[in-house]
């Protein structure tokens, strides 16, 4: 009798990888349910998602590390994932301005910082450089995805806890410091390797 080898399963549907995907599904669940701002069935809705999104952010890592699930594909997708559920949530809430006025400032601080992050990543990547994640900007990440959580409840998250979007601003606040930090930690890291670079 012939025994059939058994297949393995693709790496791409590992378990890890399974809940970034979902985090990235959950962005246009979240930025739907964000058009209806003053529907506070739809808007706590929007907050249920982002909440269930923003635990796979630390479930994604946890599991990978664990099981032994890590792979390039996930490195990829983990960070694109995190960047596009704070940046849609971000520019929801200034168009249905939950986020306005001199808080605009903290969210485009917030928006450049990943994009210029982003970029260097790449730049560094083609040199075979990695630049690792500190401590202090898994904190920010917390912090920013926190901030965002009590600013998509809104005002539907006032008639349950007064001041939340008060709390969500003022988070968002201390975010965008952390994120100048960071963001100045990361570019005095990977300066020495664009300097050097003879191209």
């Amino acid at each position: 009798m012939t025994v059939l080898p058994l297949r393995r399963r693709s790496p791409a549907w590992t378990l890890a990888n399974c809940l970034t995907y979902g985090r990235l599904v959950a962005v246009p669940v979240v930025v739907a349910l964000l058009y209806w701002p003053d529907e506070h069935a739809a808007r706590f809705a929007a907050l249920g998602v982002f909440i269930a999104a923003a635990i796979t952010d630390y479930l994604d890592g946890y599991v990978a590390r664990t099981y032994d699930q890590s792979s390039a594909l996930g490195r990829m997708l983990d960070p694109i994932a995190d960047k596009l559920l704070v940046a849609a949530c971000l520019l929801m809430l200034v168009a249905d301005k939950t986020i306005h006025d001199w808080s605009l400032w903290a969210a485009i601080v917030i928006l450049c910082r990943e994009i210029l992050v982003s970029g260097l990543r790449e730049y560094l990547a083609e040199l075979k450089v990695s630049l690792p994640v500190s401590r202090v900007a898994k904190w920010k990440t917390t912090l920013q995805l926190v901030a965002i959580g009590f600013l998509v409840a809104g005002r539907a998250g006032e008639t349950i806890l007064p001041h939340t979007v008060f709390a969500g601003v003022a988070l968002l606040w201390v975010a965008a410091a952390l994120t100048l930090y960071t963001g100045y930690d990361y570019m005095r890291a990977g300066i020495r390797h664009v300097m050097d670079d003879p191209r």
